[in-house]
């Protein structure tokens, strides 16, 4: 291991930042420990031009750490509808109300009592105290740990204990002496990762520019460079089918609060069928899905209550709408909509289910797909969504 790129990393990579680096960014140069949080929840899994959109409109919401914890989840989600990975909102509201009540509304400096806060892992945790209060401490995100993997060499996939433990030592080694560089250090990292050091078009292999580690870098030196950090093969993900009722009454759309834990978890969305494995053979496929036309059956799958099937059963024929695809994480949905409108305001048992009237779909939390089907149907207008 080069003693020599440890001693000198971070000023080469400072120097780097003053010439190469992302400047002006909303959330730099600020030393507020709760809209430092807020940047980096909100970074990560996100794209930085998604984030320039949204981070000023959430903090014009929620100025304030106090703001946030005293907030409704439903306000809090409505505001982060679109950004995906929901489940980061409701750590940031439940983490909120943390600080409010243990630290009277101030974070802590410590990284151990910051690690300890809802959805702060040790890599936040770290920059949350580089940037606002200039302790000595590391950052390991997936782009950092692709940078260091590189220069210095290291196999193994990143998932792997040992790897990580090793990268935390380097991560640690490599810090600058001066605590007042810290945050343009910290800065300087994530932007080396994100736009020089890449997956897949690292810099060094465009020739555009000349990387400032390019004689150092073990990956570069041994021409591995995208073959560092090894990747984990993954399996493909499996395909779901789901059934969506879209039911509405007059100007109101019924709308069901998903369960916390599940995916979407606390966003309102249109009430479903259960998830199954998808269909193989399309024209079985297909076969089963006509069948609705003509049927009930639907409700019975959506809305399983006996009570509010009978209730319903004075709608007006079902319609096959859109089968829409979207891509989680780790799996594929193919949501069948299914258009049905009733000319009586049916009572629905359950605080879960809720009429809700197309002007004020912007004030709850939505799936972006939900929210993109009501937008291209006309339901509502656009501005509508995003009040």
């Amino acid at each position: 291991m080069s003693e020599a790129l440890i001693k000198h990393f971070a000023k080469k990579l400072i120097a780097w930042h003053g010439v190469d680096g992302r400047q002006g960014l909303p959330w730099q140069s600020v030393r507020d420990p709760y809209a430092v949080w807020v940047s980096e929840i909100m970074l990560q899994q996100t794209q930085v031009a998604t984030v320039l959109e949204r981070y000023p409109r959430f903090m014009k919401r929620f100025p304030t750490i106090k703001k946030l914890a005293a907030a409704p989840l439903d306000d809090v989600l409505a505001e982060w509808a679109g950004l995906g990975y929901y489940t980061r909102a409701r750590n940031l509201h439940a983490c909120a109300k943390q600080v409010v009540e243990a630290f009277g509304g101030k974070f802590p400096s410590d990284t151990i009592l910051l690690e300890q806060l809802k959805g702060i892992g040790r890599s936040t945790a770290g920059a949350i105290a580089a940037f606002a209060f200039h302790e000595r401490a590391p950052i390991l995100d997936a782009n950092v740990k692709r940078i260091l993997a590189r220069l210095f060499g290291i196999e193994g996939t990143i998932q792997e204990k040992a790897v990580n433990d090793q990268l935390w030592l380097l991560a640690k080694k490599l810090l600058p002496n001066n605590a007042a560089d810290m945050p343009v250090y910290t800065q300087a990292l994530m932007d080396f990762g994100a736009t020089w050091c890449t997956s897949r078009k690292p810099v060094c292999l465009t020739g555009i520019k000349r990387c400032p580690f390019a004689k150092d870098c073990q990956a570069n030196l041994s021409d591995q460079v995208l073959v560092l950090p090894r990747k984990v093969i993954k399996a493909k993900s499996p395909e779901f089918d789901c059934d969506m009722l879209l039911l509405r009454h007059g100007d109101t759309v019924l709308l069901q609060k998903r369960p916390e834990k599940a995916i979407w978890g606390g966003l309102w969305s249109l009430p479903e069928s259960e998830w199954r494995a998808k269909e193989k053979n399309l024209a079985g496929h297909a076969q089963r899905s006509e069948a609705y036309l003509t049927s009930k059956d639907l409700f019975k799958l959506v809305l399983p209550n006996e009570k509010t099937f009978t209730a319903l059963k004075s709608c007006k024929p079902i319609e096959r709408g859109l089968e829409i695809k979207h891509i989680f994480t780790h799996r594929r949905l193919w949501m069948q909509i299914w258009h049905v409108s009733t000319s009586d305001a049916v009572k629905l048992s359950g605080g879960d289910l809720q009429w809700v009237s197309l002007r004020q779909l912007g004030k709850y939390g939505l799936p972006q797909p939900i929210k993109l089907l009501l937008q291209a149907l006309s339901l509502v207008r656009g501005d509508d969504l995003r009040s």
